[in-house]
C-alpha cells in the first residue's frame, strides 16, 4: 500500500522532468514553514505573550521615557515572534508558479527537439513534452494556492495578535 503510493508519487515526479522535483522540494519547503506556524501559534503563542505581560507588570516605572522604550522593545519581540518565517512562506509562494512557468518553458523546449529530429509526425513523443510543459505549470499552482491561504492566514493572526499585546503592556501616564 505505502509502496504503492511512493511509486505513483515517483512515476509522477518523473513525468513532469527535474523541475518538477524542484518544485516538490519547494513545496516541502514550503509546508515545514506553514506546520512551523501552525505549532507556534497553537503551543507557544499564549506562553510567549503571558511572558511578555507578567516581564511588563512586574516594572515599578511604568510612565517614563525608558518605560515606553521598555515597551517598544518588548512589543517589538514579540513582533518578531509572531511574524517569523512568514516572509519565507510568502517568497516560496510567489516562486512556485515561476518554477511551474520553467517547467512549461523546458517542456516546450524538448516538444521543439522532437518535431525538430521527426518532424511532426511523431504525436507519442510530442504528447509526452507537453505533458512535460503542462503538468510541473499545475503543480506550481496548486503549491502557491495552498500556500497563499496560509500566508495571509498568518499574517493576519500576527496582526490580531500584536494588537492583542499592545493592549496588554499598559502605560502609566
Amino acid at each position: 500500500m505505502i509502496f504503492d503510493s511512493f511509486e505513483i508519487i515517483s512515476d509522477f515526479l518523473a513525468s513532469g522532468g527535474d523541475v518538477l522535483r524542484v518544485i516538490f522540494a519547494t513545496t516541502l519547503l514550503l509546508w515545514v514553514f506553514i506546520l512551523e506556524r501552525v505549532l507556534f501559534y497553537k503551543f507557544q503563542l499564549g506562553e510567549l505573550l503571558k511572558e511578555r505581560e507578567n516581564t511588563w507588570n512586574q516594572r515599578q516605572d511604568k510612565g517614563s521615557w525608558f518605560a515606553h522604550k521598555v515597551r517598544e522593545c518588548e512589543l517589538s519581540m514579540i513582533g518578531q515572534e509572531l511574524n517569523q518565517n512568514i516572509f519565507f512562506i510568502k517568497t516560496l509562494v510567489a516562486v512556485c508558479p515561476l518554477l511551474g512557468l520553467l517547467g512549461t518553458v523546458t517542456g516546450m523546449i524538448a516538444v521543439f527537439d522532437v518535431m525538430a529530429l521527426t518532424g511532426t509526425g511523431n504525436a507519442r513523443s510530442m504528447a509526452s513534452g507537453i505533458s512535460m510543459a503542462t503538468i510541473p505549470t499545475m503543480a506550481g499552482m496548486v503549491a502557491a494556492l495552498s500556500g497563499l491561504y496560509f500566508g495571509n492566514l498568518f499574517e493576519n493572526k500576527a496582526k490580531k495578535f500584536q494588537a492583542v499585546a499592545e493592549e496588554k503592556l499598559v502605560l502609566e501616564i
